[in-house]
């Protein structure tokens, strides 16, 4: 099996989406522009020692970023060199386990999608299963026990040299401060090895689930369960714990684990609501939110740079959430936010302007009388009120989008009526930037 996953076909289609993915850089400071060369003149000796055994992997830089919920989330970056090998063990290791995995698993699998996720979660709310566990696990990338997943790989893995080289690309240490140390459990995330590996070892999971004849929905370390009464919900909540710690060797978060209704339930930056007897998708606070804060940042008016690269930004950020949370039917949510948007947009350009003589000259183009111009030029009115009033008839929102602005709410229309027609307009690709809208 090594020698397939070091086949110049396979290693072709990694070297192609590491560079794709681009990244930063690990521990040895290469970046993804300099691996081809590094390649050409070191690979034939690394591919020589992983077919021995002998090739030990680089420690990995440490990079935490915060938590939309408080807290952070560890983050280990490989070198180029690493990432690259790992995609290439990843890709064979993916091809070999997927076919096996649990039709309700949806998390980092080819084909496979969140939505898809959310429409399971209906179809179990319609069929009756209201009670939900939302099963929490405690800092899971950073907790998975190297033996018990080894074993697992050894089931059906039997290329030692393979099994050997993914027991050191868990044991590569962590850098923090120019310091490595060394790890004894976890998978960090960043790496392309991660999500494959965390499949192959919550696959565990599904097939218990499955062998108890429960209905759920994994997506990576997000798993909900659908049971029909209050009793069983609790009663499988804590059998499923135990199994999760006691056989898994896995730490699950108590106090966030939970027995909840479909109004209160959360899954992939989803929600429900009730309507007509059933039960339907909503957007959480959360990532309205979350989005509110990047238009914010993006919009900022003391920048310094061009309404032009504003808007490439903007459309850029907003058309992956828009693509994400399609499926929840939140048009109206988007055209109040087009709405904001757009006074801010106003008020980027006002800022830009700056003086009076450049207002003066600036609104004159927009072919108004002279003393209308003059005018709103000398108001001493703040940015914001003025973007408000007097700017939104003269920079009309035809105006903007002139621009290039592309209102969140005619994205969001063409998106969900043209997945009907399975074709996307010219000018309005965009797919799914990640989970949660991220």
């Amino acid at each position: 099996m090594l020698e397939d996953i070091l086949s110049a076909s396979n290693m072709r289609e990694a070297y192609q989406q590491v560079v794709s993915n681009k990244g930063a850089a690990g521990i040895d400071g290469m970046s993804v522009e300099e691996l081809h060369a590094h390649l050409c003149a070191n690979w034939s000796v690394i591919k020589s020692q992983i077919q021995q055994g002998t090739y030990v992997p680089l420690a990995v830089r440490k990079v935490e970023i915060p938590k939309p919920n408080g807290g952070k989330r560890m983050l280990g970056i490989p070198t180029v060199t690493d990432r690259l090998i790992q995609q290439a063990l990843a890709q064979k290791l993916s091809a070999m386990y997927d076919a096996d995995f649990s039709e309700n698993s949806f998390g980092f699998r080819p084909g496979r999608s969140a939505h898809q996720a959310v429409e399971r979660a209906l179809e179990y709310f319609a069929s009756g299963s209201r009670k939900v566990i939302e099963m929490d696990l405690e800092k899971f990338f950073d907790c998975v026990n190297h033996d018990k997943l080894m074993s697992i790989l050894c089931e059906r893995i039997t290329d030692k040299p393979l099994l050997k080289l993914l027991r050191r690309y868990l044991q590569a240490g962590i850098m923090e401060g120019g310091v490595v140390s060394t790890r004894s459990e976890g998978t960090p995330q960043g790496s392309p090895l991660s999500p494959v590996l965390s499949n192959i070892l919550l696959d565990k999971l599904d097939k218990e689930l499955e062998r108890r004849g429960l209905r759920f929905v994994r997506y990576a370390d997000d798993c909900s369960i659908y049971v029909r009464s209050q009793r069983s919900a609790e009663r499988v909540l804590q059998s499923v714990t135990r199994y999760l710690e006691d056989k898994l060797l896995l730490k699950v978060n108590r106090d966030k684990s939970k027995v909840s209704r479909p109004d209160q339930c959360h899954l992939l930056g989803f929600g429900f609501r009730y309507k007509k007897g059933g039960c339907v998708p909503r957007v959480l606070e959360r990532p309205k939110e979350r989005l509110k804060e990047k238009i914010r940042a993006i919009t900022k008016r003391n920048r310094g740079i061009s309404i032009q690269q504003v808007l490439e930004e903007l459309n850029m950020a907003t058309r992956g959430w828009v693509n994400y949370f399609r499926i929840a039917g939140c048009k109206t949510f988007l055209e109040k936010l087009d709405g904001w948007i757009r006074v801010r947009l106003r008020t980027f350009i006002w800022k830009q302007w700056q003086f009076i003589r450049t207002r003066i000259k600036k609104l004159k183009q927009f072919d108004i009388p002279e003393w209308v111009a003059l005018t709103v030029a000398k108001t001493r009115k703040g940015p914001v009120r003025i973007a408000s009033t007097a700017l939104s008839t003269i920079m009309t929102n035809d105006y903007l989008k002139g621009l290039g602005f592309i209102p969140l709410s005619e994205y969001y229309y063409f998106r969900t009526s043209c997945l009907m027609n399975r074709r996307v307009p010219n000018g309005m690709h965009g797919g799914v930037r990640g989970r949660n809208g991220k």
